[in-house]
């Protein structure tokens, strides 16, 4: 597996921090091999570590609980008493009061680190459980950099036609026949938006969830309000109060199936919270529901521009100009940049869309525009970035 030197590169300044590193993300994202990562660096150091996954049965049949697991570190580190110790526990989640667990060990000369399912361990508990004594971090699917590099390791080529596809999710690209990435992709969706959100939260409503999600899912990169969808189902019949609805984008996003980002008008001056543009947290969720091979590579497409704009440290908002949608203002270190996404502007009503909004604002931001197209379309205003090359970007500066 590649080092995954992106989410290194942020948790490193905790190392020596009495905060409690929790590395959460959603399911199968990476989260275990990134606590290993950080782990074998430290070991490197010669630093004192214990590790341990409670997804190992030995490991789970002897520390069930806070007092157990307690025990079992004190009981290790009086080895070296007057020395720092560094102290991973994977699948945290599998010990009974494990926060009271955590909370407990902080307190001594040990920096902690932990994860947890997504089906247990959500960003909400960590405020919950935690009471403010820990840090986060979010591990996501392979951005294209990532999957060219772990495509070496594997000795294989994966297009960015298949990225837009099939997304980033690393195990995925271990299977070299379609057929069984398909079966692993299914069956993931199944285990993280159906069995973890639906005996998580104990949804009755079972069918009507299942029809929410696969809506929300297939109309990635899209305005939504919570009342958009609520018409969605009483077009369809289904009794689906707003309420109800806002409640299971709640738990989607808890569990990181979606992502939103909010629309800021310069007509009102402020964000419109009420309308959000949903994203996957990978395209594949996309991908999956199709019934047949035309994949919605144009909405995937601007879905991979967000995660990828999210890796390198952008803080993302849709912009809207007079009625007018510029998909992205993205905001690093101070500068802002305007970005339009399509598939492609060769066809001149494509292209007047794309171009339009930014002919209504003056150049105190920098305008980009991103599509699969080969042809530079760039203007005097205006910077056209290759799909192709801006995969391969840390940031706009490059």
């Amino acid at each position: 597996m590649i080092n995954r030197t992106a989410y290194i590169q942020k948790i490193r300044p905790f190392y020596e921090s009495d905060l409690i590193k929790v590395i959460t993300g959603i399911r199968r994202s990476g989260k275990s091999v990134v606590l290993e990562q950080v782990k074998n660096e430290l070991l490197s150091q010669n630093k004192k570590i214990i590790y341990l996954n409670f997804e190992i049965r030995s490991v789970s049949l002897k520390i069930t609980n806070d007092i157990e697991l307690i025990s079992y570190v004190e009981k290790e580190i009086s080895a070296s008493p007057n020395e720092k110790w560094y102290i991973f526990l994977d699948e945290v989640q599998f010990v009974k009061d494990w926060n009271l667990g955590c909370r407990s060990l902080r307190l001594k000369n040990i920096s902690l680190f932990i994860t947890g399912s997504n089906s247990k361990l959500l960003s909400r508990e960590f405020t919950n459980e935690l009471s403010g004594r820990y840090v986060s971090f979010t591990i996501r699917p392979f951005v294209y950099k990532e999957i060219i590099e772990y495509s070496k390791e594997l000795n294989r080529e994966i297009s960015i036609n298949d990225y837009l596809i099939y997304g980033g999710f690393p195990k995925r690209l271990e299977f070299s026949e379609k057929d069984d990435m398909l079966r692993y992709l299914n069956d993931l969706d199944e285990t993280i938006v159906m069995n973890d959100i639906i005996n998580r939260y104990k949804i009755r409503k079972t069918e009507i969830f299942k029809k929410l999600v696969d809506y929300v899912l297939v109309s990635n990169s899209r305005i939504f309000s919570s009342n958009s969808i609520h018409n969605y189902f009483k077009a369809q019949k289904t009794e689906c109060s707003i309420n109800t609805v806002m409640k299971y984008l709640f738990y989607l996003e808890e569990a990181y199936v979606i992502r939103k980002i909010p629309q800021y008008s310069t007509k009102a001056k402020k964000k419109l919270d009420f309308y959000t543009k949903l994203y996957d947290e990978d395209v594949a969720f996309n991908s999956i529901r199709q019934t047949t091979n035309r994949f919605d590579l144009t909405h995937n497409l601007e879905n991979i521009v967000y995660n990828e704009l999210i890796f390198m440290g952008y803080e993302l908002e849709v912009f809207n100009i007079n009625g007018k949608e510029i998909d992205f203002l993205a905001v690093k270190d101070g500068k802002e940049y305007l970005v339009q996404v399509a598939y492609s502007v060769a066809e001149d009503t494509t292209y007047d869309r794309e171009f339009s909004p930014f002919a209504l604002l003056d150049n105190s931001r920098k305008k980009i525009l991103i599509t699969n197209d080969e042809i530079d379309y760039s203007t005097s205003t205006v910077r056209h970035i290759k799909l192709k090359d801006f995969l391969l970007m840390n940031d706009f500066e490059e």
